[in-house]
């Protein structure tokens, strides 16, 4: 199968916008009070795309291990950033928390990938392969760690009464709020979990999507993209796990007490 693709011209990426401005349309119409959201949101994607896809140009040619390196950690860093800021409710040290399980998960599963799944791929660091795969990884991750973060906040909220009840009649601190913990990491691992359910069925994920429309092989796509959800899954499992576990052992004292003076509300 031939490798071809449509190159797209400016022209054609505004027609597409044009769409936006319908959408745009009709929040005014109607009153929905969303068009300033959406042209705020499209501005950006213009412009953080565009900017990313000079950065990835200027990296793909230049082919160094340090630069590579330097532009996996700053995504790594906006993205632990970012998960914290999805979340309700928060307490000092969940950015650090935040980071140590996205970059451990991430960053695990990203180099278990490309120094065993995808051993043919020379060097290493080829960005090529590095850094779209550790963007899809860190994509999901986010969306566990947010959401357990935030579970996590929410069940020991509305449950204070019961953890602190347990706590006084002689409970430990995993005893108290196993119940939480368990609930705040389901909840980050249903997304991922309902993706893997209908992928290929309901949907087509976007690099299956890209691969076929640069005119891959269905085969190669399909085994790219089954090897994605993997790694996204575990990813998302760990990073979840991580961050659920940290958040717990820092709202718990070693004296087992619940330090719900902690908990912030955004």
């Amino acid at each position: 199968m031939k490798a071809t693709y449509v190159e797209l011209s400016n022209y054609e990426v505004a027609f597409a916008a044009a769409l936006i401005i319908i959408n745009g349309l009709i929040s005014l119409s109607l009153r929905l009070g969303l068009e300033r959201m959406l042209f705020l949101g499209a501005l950006r994607t213009i412009v953080q795309l565009v900017l990313v896809g000079f950065v990835l140009k200027w990296v793909f040619d230049v082919q160094q291990w340090y630069i590579v390196v330097a532009v996996m950690l700053v995504m790594t860093t906006i993205a632990a950033i970012a998960a914290v800021r999805r979340t309700g409710l928060v307490y000092p040290g969940v950015y650090l928390d935040s980071m140590l399980s996205i970059c451990a998960s991430c960053w695990i599963v990203s180099a278990f990938a490309l120094l065993t799944v995808m051993r043919q791929v020379t060097p290493w660091y080829d960005p090529q392969y590095a850094i779209p795969l550790l963007g899809m990884i860190l994509g999901n991750t986010l969306n566990g760690i947010a959401l357990g973060l935030n579970q996590l906040g929410e069940e020991l909220s509305s449950r204070r009464d019961r953890v602190e009840t347990l706590l006084s009649l002689g409970a430990t601190r995993w005893e108290a709020g196993r119940e939480p913990v368990r609930q705040a990491i389901r909840t980050g691992m249903i997304p991922i979990i309902n993706s893997m359910m209908v992928v290929g069925i309901v949907s087509l994920p976007g690099m299956m999507t890209g691969q076929l429309i640069a005119g891959v092989d269905p085969g190669q796509a399909v085994k790219y993209q089954i090897v994605i959800m993997f790694l996204i899954a575990s990813g998302t499992a760990m990073g979840t796990v991580g961050v659920v576990l940290l958040g717990f052992r820092r709202l718990f004292n070693s004296r087992h007490q619940f330090c719900y003076s902690k908990l912030q509300r955004r």
